[in-house]
């Protein structure tokens, strides 16, 4: 086996896949390091991938030519787009998977890949090297002594650095269940002075599907027309199935409260903090004092798996403790728990130490992706794997870094927010975090992203044909749309309400109109019926939201003007008088490289920014 590399991608966990992945696309030769190749593309928590703002996440990915929206239509078994009755700005796309097709899928996309290599055996260490008192990272070392080099090492450890878990007064060193955590990779990011935390998540019971009774439960089908995740899908083959649904009760409440001080989180054992937007039971029932029950999704783990994932039930009371909770829920009165819930607490990276790149400023070399940079969700490390895998690769030859901007996607939403702001809690992706959300659509990610991947070379033949025949389809009904016009009166006769102005208006600016549907064009001109019914809804969607993105292009070009003021990497923030304390700190903790990045830094003000805009200024002059 070769012992040199131009990646080295650590951890097989959903940000490692797309890494090593992403690497391997852009031409780099790569080596993943995993624990086992069995549990590449395990699904630790939810078997479940989208969801709102997450969702966008997995159709950016696949647009920039990933893998996790692939892979989730071979394997999910319930699809949801979410928030139908709403704008497609604001809808997410779901699905359900069956968590054994998803690891199989995931592996054989890793195995099958070319120019990647997989390496089954715990990574140990960091080979450093040290140039005019600069440190760089030049391989890592397995546990079994063995030494790889290579230009940049990619390090996604999700849950496992320090990891331990912790179920009621037990705790379990781990970084899942079963399986041992990364202690000496945690123990040298400490070492070489990396600025370091504690985060914790969780999990609920599994339970046997056989011992719920489903017969009074309320049933969650997916969508009759499942809506694939991929652009490169056509249709979903998998067989669909319900979830269910139940509720907490008083009782359930009242065995929580009662035991309280058993909860590693509330009995002191866990001092990292949880996630807000996936609260445990415990914290449900502490914070939402006032509320008689919560919403329990019972949703199965495969097709012929007898599992089934309680959803907003995670916790960390002990065991007899859950025994007792579950059995007060209706459905679950006979359960049989298969693996109690649990917390795990684990180590993390404050991010405003990485650039966005994903690349660590102060470590050359080393690129971090997913929970190690404080976020939680498969969809959030899947989109910061490939983003650090492309970038480590760029960085390995002359290519420079490939970013993503507030502006284009949220990726760059994302990566923007945990660079510049940080963050003191696991980090989840939702729509409102986007300013320019009526750009950045689920529907259009193929349109915003493949072009970047197509200019940088690390776009499929497939996806690539497959774009440009979209595009021209796209194209093409959008020019027969703008040549074909009314007048008001004509709309009128066609029972179209649009103003009685005397102005003409193109199929496209009908379209703009709420209350026009492309259903109501085609009965006037019959001949856009001829294309495809998906370029059609695309279309559609695309001149419906139009007069609204041609608004927001004004403030996107005021922050392309502001991303253009460069600050120097030496700026001194402690000299410039009038910032606060707290402002001058969390500046120099940021590092942002332009003013545009500064604007999004927690905390800022309109006069701090013309502090540093006067500052830079002067320096230019």
């Amino acid at each position: 086996m070769r012992t040199t590399y131009d990646v080295i991608v650590i951890g097989g966990g959903h940000a490692g896949c797309e890494a090593a992945s992403a690497a391997a696309r852009f031409g780099a030769s790569t080596l993943l390091i995993t624990h086992k190749v069995e549990t590449i593309g395990e699904m630790s928590c939810n078997p479940a991938i989208g969801g709102l703002g997450k969702g966008h996440l997995v159709r950016e990915v696949d647009a920039l030519d990933g893998l996790m929206a692939r892979v989730i239509d071979q394997a999910g078994i319930q699809f949801r787009l979410l928030n139908r009755r709403k704008g497609p700005a604001v809808q997410g796309p779901r699905a359900q998977a069956d968590r054994a097709l998803y690891r199989a899928a995931m592996q054989d996309a890793i195995l099958g890949c070319d120019g990647l290599t997989v390496h089954a055996e715990a990574a140990d260490a960091f080979l450093i090297s040290e140039t005019d008192g600069r440190k760089s990272v030049t391989g890592v070392m397995t546990s079994s002594g063995k030494t790889f080099r290579a230009g940049a090492v990619v390090l996604t450890t999700g849950t496992f650095l320090r990891g331990m878990i912790h179920i009621g007064e037990k705790t379990i060193p781990a970084g899942r269940a079963g399986e041992a955590p990364a202690i000496p990779l945690a123990e040298q990011l400490y070492s070489l002075g990396l600025p370091m935390g504690r985060l914790k998540t969780g999990t609920p019971a599994r339970l046997h599907r056989d011992s719920i009774d489903w017969s009074g439960l309320d049933v969650q089908p997916g969508d009759e027309q499942p809506v694939p995740f991929s652009f490169l899908t056509d249709e979903i083959t998998t067989p669909q199935i319900p979830c269910h649904i139940t509720r907490t009760t008083a009782a359930t409440h009242a065995i929580i409260r009662d035991n309280l001080d058993r909860s590693a989180v509330y009995g002191g054992a866990i001092d990292g903090t949880g996630p807000r937007y996936c609260p445990s039971i415990e914290d449900k029932v502490v914070r939402f004092a006032d509320r008689a029950s919560h919403q329990v999704f019972l949703e199965p783990e495969g097709l012929d798996d007898p599992l089934i994932y309680p959803n907003g039930l995670s916790t960390s009371l002990p065991e007899s403790v859950q025994h007792d909770f579950l059995k007060t829920l209706p459905g679950l009165e006979n359960v049989k728990v298969v693996r109690p819930g649990y917390a795990i607490e684990y180590d993390y990276v404050d991010p405003r130490a990485l650039d966005h790149s994903l690349a660590v400023r102060d470590l050359d070399g080393l690129f971090l992706a997913g929970q190690i940079n404080g976020t939680t969700g498969y969809e959030e490390a899947g989109a910061q794997g490939l983003v650090a895998g492309l970038n480590a690769a760029a960085s390995c030859g002359s290519s420079a870094p490939i970013t993503f901007s507030r502006t284009d996607s949220y990726i760059g939403v994302m990566i923007d927010d945990l660079v510049t702001r940080g963050t003191r809690e696991p980090y989840r992706m939702f729509t409102s975090r986007a300013e320019y959300r009526l750009r950045l659509r689920a529907d259009n990610a193929d349109q915003r992203l493949t072009p970047v991947a197509l200019e940088g070379g690390f776009c499929s033949h497939d996806r690539a044909a497959a774009f440009h025949v979209k595009q021209a389809q796209v194209s093409a009904l959008t020019a027969l749309l703008k040549d074909r016009t009314l007048t008001p009166p004509q709309a009128r006769a066609h029972g179209l309400a649009i103003n009685q102005d005397g102005r003409r208006r193109s199929g496209a600016e009908l379209l703009s109109n709420p209350t026009i549907s492309f259903d109501a064009l085609r009965q006037i001109w019959p001949e856009i019926a001829d294309f495809d019914p998906a370029i059609q809804a695309q279309v559609e969607i695309d001149c419906r939201y139009s007069v609204y993105v041609e608004r927001q292009a004004a403030d996107v070009a005021a922050l392309q003007k502001d991303k253009a003021i460069r600050i120097p990497a030496d700026f001194d923030y402690r000299s410039l008088a009038g910032l606060s304390n707290e402002l001058r700190e969390k500046l120099e903790a940021a590092r942002p490289d332009n003013l545009a990045n500064a604007s999004h830094v927690d905390g800022m003000t309109p006069a701090a920014l013309s502090l540093i805009l006067a500052r830079l200024s002067r320096r230019a002059a």
